[in-house]
């Protein structure tokens, strides 16, 4: 079969799409702590409630996953996961009792784990065949997030942190409307399906891959500190006497410059995994640099010109990670090394951070917080560096 296209209008609704949705969900990640500590709670509350996320997403994704597959259908699962936000939120912005809360939280997190995956499985099954690449619809996602943390900061300051609800509802609205002129996605993967990767005891041979374990536990020890500058941030800035408009420009500042990164990585990653391994130690001593700025930082602005470091260290070592996984996984277990990798990063690491992270932000500081995250990320850039040693011989085993 030869290349196929896409129509013009498809590609247009994908990019206004992941334009709104990533929108959305960056009013929601950079705001909403802020939020919670103006209804009263304490760091450690906020840490434990933000972990739930993690928590949650770890059994969720998979179902969601099974069900996109089984309908061949990934819109009419992010339709449901989008209206199931938009109306748990009416919900959540309207209580003040923090059992209620943390209850309907748990809710919010159940629809809103399969967002970015399946916004990516769309996009991918879509552009399968033709001459589109990922990177340039990811890359709407990247201005969204940025551009409406930007400027939803001086509109919050405006309109008071309290009716942060009006500028969420606004956006997951356009991004509700948009999910109905998606394509369907997923006919294609029905095609060539595969049994999953999860069954038959496969899982367990990933798992007893030495290599690839290593890299996932000090993918978690990298990805802590960066879950708790997710979480905390925003109150950081706060606690430095900046307004919410700062706090967005924060966030635009971490995502702004991550899409030329992915791009350039696309082009110039190099393809040994020793090189690669070297890489992703020299991406983790710079996550260690900027923690240790972070704890040094006296002024809110300053936080700002610090998160640059983001594109490079996130983009970096989420990029890097990806392309590891695949060498370090044979082509038969690859997507399980994938799923495993991502809930490693994103789980695991999220679930730590808001539960330790809350405690330390409480009874430490910020600063202690920001250099005990430096010593972490440093001793994840010495793992690396010792990881190379077995790298060889493994390189030879798994490029078959």
């Amino acid at each position: 079969m030869g290349e196929h296209t896409v129509q013009p209008s498809t590609v247009r609704i994908l990019q206004i799409f992941n334009f709104v949705m990533y929108g959305a969900l960056a009013v929601y990640s950079t705001f909403f702590a802020i939020y919670l500590r103006d209804l009263g709670w304490s760091n450690v509350e906020i840490g434990a409630l933000l972990a739930g996320g993690p928590v949650v997403a770890l059994v969720a994704n998979p179902i969601w996953g099974y069900w996109a597959d089984r309908l061949r259908d990934n819109r009419r699962i992010l339709v449901i996961a989008l209206i199931g936000n938009f109306a748990v939120m009416q919900i959540v912005f309207s209580l003040r009792e923090e059992a209620l809360i943390y209850a309907g939280m748990l809710v919010f997190f159940l629809f809103q784990s399969p967002l970015f995956t399946q916004s990516s499985s769309l996009v991918l099954n879509v552009i399968d065949g033709t001459r589109h690449k990922f990177g340039a619809f990811r890359l709407w996602g990247s201005l969204g997030w940025a551009l409406t943390a930007a400027a939803a900061g001086p509109l919050i300051g405006k309109l008071g942190i309290g009716r942060l609800w009006i500028v969420f509802d606004a956006m997951i609205l356009i991004a509700i409307v948009s999910a109905f002129f998606l394509p369907r996605g997923g006919a294609k993967v029905a095609k060539a399906a595969k049994p999953s990767a999860f069954a038959g005891g496969k899982l367990s041979q990933v798992l007893m891959n030495r290599p690839f374990l290593l890299l996932l536990g000090l993918g978690v020890l990298v990805s802590v500190p960066n879950s708790f500058n997710q979480t905390f941030i925003g109150i950081y800035i706060q606690d430095l006497g900046g307004s919410a408009s700062i706090v967005g420009w924060s966030t635009f500042a971490t995502t702004i410059l991550e899409a030329p990164v992915y791009l350039l990585l696309d082009r110039y990653m190099p393809g040994r995994m020793r090189h690669m391994i070297a890489c992703l130690a020299t991406v983790s001593a710079l996550y260690a640099l900027r923690w240790l700025l972070m704890g040094v930082a006296d002024t809110a602005w300053s936080i700002i010109w610090i998160q640059l470091l983001h594109c490079v260290t996130f983009g970096g070592y989420y990029y890097i990670g990806t392309q590891l996984t695949v060498r370090l996984i044979p082509a038969a277990y690859r997507s399980t090394g994938q799923a495993v990798y991502a809930l490693s990063w994103g789980g695991v690491s999220g679930i730590i951070a808001g539960v330790a992270g809350g405690w330390m932000f409480e009874h430490l500081g910020p600063h202690a917080l920001y250099r005990i995250s430096a010593g972490v990320a440093l001793l994840g850039a010495i793992g690396f560096l010792l990881m190379m040693r077995s790298v060889p011989a493994r390189e030879q085993e798994t490029a078959a």
